[in-house]
């Protein structure tokens, strides 16, 4: 393995984990259970005896962002929704050393113990002051003493803890500016044409890591499929009675799958989802379209890992340049990256890969993030017909020219204005999404 290889799997690594839950109340059950870890160590006796007890509170502030993702989507287990049950359950079941499947030890139990908690008004959520897009502090009172934990710009990356006043450890530059530079996935100087080279030329057992996205989010859709979650979207286009609208042809069947994971996901169903750029949503969509192809049409493990590596990546480059967080729908990035995932395994070359995703960035740009709910499932499924549409025309040799929108003739500057107008130019527009939704 070359160092760029080394590199680039390392980035797959930081970017692509398991996560059980949506994580951005996830990472507000995070930071709660790193403080509280760091606040039981001055008491004796069992921590789940101290945790349960609930005499504590919590205070959370987080980030208009964090606030817009975490109210209506569900939480794993419990059949609630919002920050303030993550938050309890981060402090009664959380362990921080599960990083985004902090609640893994999550039991009846437990979420029993965290809605008194909830219902004693003992957990408090506040909007942060902070520019950033990504950013959860947590602070747990418990005996005149206070703790405290800090999360920024990825779901998992504590940059620092606190207790009475003095703080624990620090990892982080001095300024929200330099943390946020140091974490960028810009900094890897990736392209489309290196990704594909790599993708295409990296031994396989390097990345058959790349196949638990196999695992994790088809068993996700396998259980959203039996129809008892969320809006039902990928279950009610998979019914029979629905074959004379949808057919029973690929399309319908890719459509289904990943829809139906989502809609698992979204109404708390305890299994993880292998994310991407710290969206369970996005690992879903970037990868179900290409695994329901391997699995119609029978392609080997080392070709579906290589498409997923694929797809992965493109969706993580073209994240790299509207944040974790955006007032763009997530599903338009991971479906980009599921149509070059589905243009090669169907031998598509590398001006293939390009037009499939000019045409996906001329065709769905636009669609808002209005948060993390069971809706999102309908945008899943919207974002997977695009996918599959662009990926055919593309490899018909058919492309959105660059005279039209924002498309250009080079793709990397495609991208780039694509981000510009999911960073800058729809900053209002997400002001006004989290507005509307906090008035409601």
């Amino acid at each position: 393995m070359t160092a760029r290889q080394s590199e680039i799997i390392g980035l797959i690594r930081k970017e692509v984990k398991p996560a059980l839950g949506c994580t951005e109340p996830i990472a507000v059950a995070l930071a709660v259970a790193k403080a509280v870890e760091i606040i039981e160590t001055g008491f004796d006796g069992p921590p789940s005896m101290w945790r349960w007890q609930g005499d504590y509170r919590l205070q959370i502030e987080v980030s208009g962002n964090i606030l817009k993702n975490g109210m209506g989507v569900g939480i794993p287990g419990t059949g609630m929704v919002g920050l303030h049950i993550a938050a309890a359950l981060g402090a009664v079941c959380g362990r921080s050393c599960y990083g985004l499947e902090v609640l893994n030890d999550l039991s009846d139990e437990a979420v029993a113990c965290a809605k008194r908690l909830v219902e004693k008004e003992d957990v408090s959520i506040q909007l942060a002051d902070t520019e950033l897009k990504l950013y959860v502090k947590a602070m747990v009172e418990y005996d005149g003493h206070v703790a405290y934990a800090v999360i920024e710009n990825d779901h998992d990356n504590i940059v620092e803890t606190g207790f009475d006043n003095a703080v624990v450890s620090m990892e982080r530059g001095e300024s929200a500016e330099e943390c946020t530079e140091q974490k960028s996935t810009l900094d890897y100087g990736l392209t489309v044409k290196e990704i594909l080279e790599f993708a295409s030329t990296v031994l396989y057992k390097d990345i058959a890591f790349i196949l638990e996205s196999r695992t994790l989010n088809l068993a996700l859709a396998h259980e959203g499929m039996k129809g008892g979650y969320g809006l039902r979207v990928g279950y009610a286009i998979s019914l029979d009675a629905n074959k004379e609208v949808f057919g029973g042809d690929f399309l319908s069947y890719a459509m289904a799958l990943t829809a139906a994971a989502s809609d698992a996901r979204m109404a708390g169903c305890t299994l993880p989802a292998m994310s991407n750029s710290g969206s369970g949503n996005q690992g879903i969509t970037v990868t179900m379209p290409v695994i329901a192809y391997s699995l119609r049409y029978g392609t080997s493990d080392e070709e579906l890992a290589r498409a997923l590596v694929l797809s992965h990546l493109i969706a993580i480059h073209i994240k790299g340049y509207l944040g974790k967080l955006s007032a763009l729908c997530g599903c338009v990035i991971a479906s980009t990256g599921a149509a070059c995932g589905l243009v090669y395994l169907r031998g598509g070359d590398y001006e293939q890969i390009c037009a499939a995703i000019k045409n996906m960035i001329g065709n769905i740009t636009g669609m808002v993030c209005d948060g993390a709910k069971v809706g999102c499932a309908m945008k899943v499924a919207s974002g997977v017909s695009s996918a599959l549409q662009s990926a055919v025309l593309a490899r018909e040799g058919i492309c959105i020219s660059e005279y039209d929108g924002i498309i250009e003739k080079d793709i990397e500057k495609t991208i780039q204005n694509l981000g510009r107008i999911g960073s800058v130019g729809m900053q209002h527009t997400d002001n006004m999404i989290l507005d509307i939704m906090v008035c409601k």
